[in-house]
């Protein structure tokens, strides 16, 4: 049995699992049967009551969900989080990249600083953790590197900018990072989610731009991006007749992992606003296959299944 099909459950890190899509994430997968540690910072001070209620979750739904100390912005703190994990299972098989944070408002008006803080949140973060888990995953000659992108990715919108660049700039390093480890056996799944105007704090949490000045050169375009979540919320009802929840992101990738190793799908959609990322991403797809078959590299798009594990053959 390969370390992906084992019957005791995956063991999965999810990373910024304290709160919103992340926290919906690790309890979806631990409802499916999987071993998740539910990764956040500082668990014995601002998030000790998060973690706290993940316990009280696990002992009530009889589900394996910990809370794991993991700080995405630390690469020695996120070989720290392995380190734990490896030291109580002895193997990772998933880890859900979903750490993240929201910046909106006119772009001109915010500072580089401020736009390197979210890239090095939503897009440096991913590379940390996958530098902490790979040797691992190389090991075992199996694994899946999973991620939680943004259908802004894929249709700009504005009053995002900095938020749609990193997100643009985490969805094309997890797919180039993809092909280079598809064929040690380590699977690439990247979910692409619509806005959620309920049960995340992404919005509440939103990181104005610094610069107010600038943004009053702008006249009525703040006050148009300050509706937008309603309207996002008003497109979801109008859709799916109720509010778009943060439990499908997770419900997603568990049916997903269900998938045998080298059968699940590059990119999962779920979108309660319907803005069809779908028929865009078949027709890049399409492209993509026809270059790298032109480059000799298209065997790169399929992962590779090692009857053993990488270190077994060397």
């Amino acid at each position: 049995m390969s370390t992906t099909e084992r019957s005791d459950g995956l063991v999965v890190i999810v990373t910024g699992a304290g709160s919103g899509i992340g926290r919906a994430v690790a309890v979806e997968l631990a409802r499916a049967g999987h071993i998740v540690y539910a990764g956040m910072r500082d668990l014995d001070g601002r998030n000790s009551r998060r973690a706290e209620d993940l316990r009280e979750l696990a002992s009530a739904e009889n589900v394996r969900l910990t809370a794991l100390e993991l700080d995405v912005l630390s690469e020695p703190g996120c070989r720290s989080a392995v380190d734990v994990v490896l030291g109580e299972h002895g193997r990772i098989d998933v880890v859900v990249n979903n750490a993240g944070m929201l910046m909106t408002g006119v772009a001109e008006g915010f500072t580089p600083d401020q736009f390197l803080r979210i890239l090095d949140t939503n897009v440096v973060s991913w590379l940390r953790v996958n530098r902490a888990v790979l040797p691992v995953m190389r090991r075992q000659g199996a694994g899946t590197l999973a991620y939680i992108s943004s259908t802004t990715a894929h249709l700009a919108e504005p009053f995002m900018a900095t938020y749609v660049a990193s997100k643009a700039a985490g969805e094309f390093l997890a797919e180039s990072m993809g092909l280079e480890v598809a064929p040690l056996g380590i699977d690439t799944v990247i979910v692409v989610p619509g806005a959620f105007t309920e049960g995340t704090e992404h919005f509440a949490h939103s990181n104005p731009p610094a610069d107010a000045a600038v943004v009053t050169q702008y006249a009525g375009l703040p006050e148009r991006a300050a509706r937008i979540p309603e309207r996002l919320h008003a497109i979801g009802l109008a859709n799916d007749a109720s509010p778009a929840q943060v439990e499908s992101v997770g419900r997603a990738l568990a049916e997903v992992l269900k998938k045998p190793r080298g059968e699940r799908p590059r990119r999962v959609v779920v979108d309660a606003q319907h803005k069809g990322v779908e028929e865009l991403d078949a027709v890049r797809a399409a492209k993509q296959l026809t270059f790298f078959r032109h480059l000799g590299i298209d065997d790169l798009l399929t992962v590779a299944v090692p009857t053993t594990p990488i270190e077994e053959k060397r």
